[in-house]
């Protein structure tokens, strides 16, 4: 399913009308599940129990409009997501960005070999089908745009 694009509302300053009005096009949803592809890394961004951020890189795949992506259980992330499944993961590129905002959960079972198969082909080592799931974030929010672009391409998508 294709999310459906908008503006995002932004300060005026960034050249975004407080209507969400800009000249320019809005980027296409493929061109955005290309970067989604493309990514090596993805940051992973959760919160502590005492309110501090905490960001760090996974290795992950886009899947089935997911980011998937493994952490250890006992790590910061993963204590963070199994209290609070509250998850922003954004791409290493500052030119061609994509925020994604949503609720994580951990991947189904049926598509665990898919997973599996897709990171080995990018990554070269394929994860063991033992211990926790990785984590699926199906992202309820996108905003993107190019950097050369903006803010004539800020998109927002909602899912």
């Amino acid at each position: 399913m294709e999310p459906t694009p908008d503006r995002p509302q932004m300060p005026e300053a960034y050249g975004i009308g407080a209507d969400g009005s800009s000249a320019g096009d809005l980027l296409p949803w493929s061109k955005v599940e290309e970067w989604l592809l493309a990514s090596r890394n993805y940051w992973v961004c959760t919160t502590r129990s005492d309110g501090r951020p905490h960001a760090k890189p996974v290795w992950g795949i886009w899947l089935e409009g997911m980011v998937v992506f493994s952490t250890a259980p006992a790590s910061v992330t993963g204590r963070n997501l199994r209290r609070d499944a509250r998850l922003a993961i954004h791409l290493e590129s500052g030119d061609e960005v994509a925020i994604l905002e949503g609720q994580v959960g951990l991947l189904a079972d049926d598509l665990f070999e898919r997973y599996a198969d897709a990171y080995e082909a990018k990554y070269d080592y394929r994860p063991p089908p033992t211990g926790e799931p990785p984590w699926a974030l199906g992202p309820e929010k996108v905003l993107s745009w190019t950097e050369a672009d903006f803010p004539s391409t800020a998109t927002r998508w909602t899912f």
